[in-house]
């Protein structure tokens, strides 16, 4: 297995609550731009996805957190997906600080849906092996 995917991110300021921790709302955001840049760097792009007649959809998510994080703390975030024969996917994110140390862990149930039917592609890892110019990037 190759790398996880990840991208760098500075806690800042206004992500934090009363107690100076960024928001738990904050770590789904960068949950979020974790996934679409990797998306990015396999070569699918937002509107390449709707082109194309289809949306992820995030069907479960669940945060586990590790170690606060403050204002100016740098980050990871990193993103590995795992595929079953099925309809959905499972994508593992780390929120990992500078020192090494786990700040979360962020593990969320996907599936990609056709946007005209309204409903789950029956093969989800095969639709991104088409649509990615990296696959290799999913683990595909």
């Amino acid at each position: 297995m190759s790398e996880p995917f990840s991208v760098p991110v500075t806690v800042r300021g206004y992500e934090t609550d009363t107690q100076g921790h960024l928001n738990q709302s904050v770590y789904l955001n960068y949950a979020e731009h974790a996934r679409w840049s990797l998306l990015q760097a396999a070569g699918i792009s937002q509107a390449g996805l709707v082109a194309s007649g289809v949306g992820p959809v995030a069907l479960e998510t669940t945060i586990r957190f590790r170690r606060e994080l403050l204002a100016g703390d740098e980050v990871t975030v990193s993103c590995v997906f795992e595929w079953s024969e099925g309809k959905t996917f499972r994508i593992r994110q780390v929120v990992t600080k500078a020192d090494g140390a786990v700040a979360a862990e962020i593990d969320a149930v996907g599936g990609l849906m056709d946007l005209s039917e309204r409903r789950l592609v029956a093969d989800p890892r095969q639709r991104f092996k088409e649509l990615a110019a990296e696959p290799e990037l999913f683990g595909l």
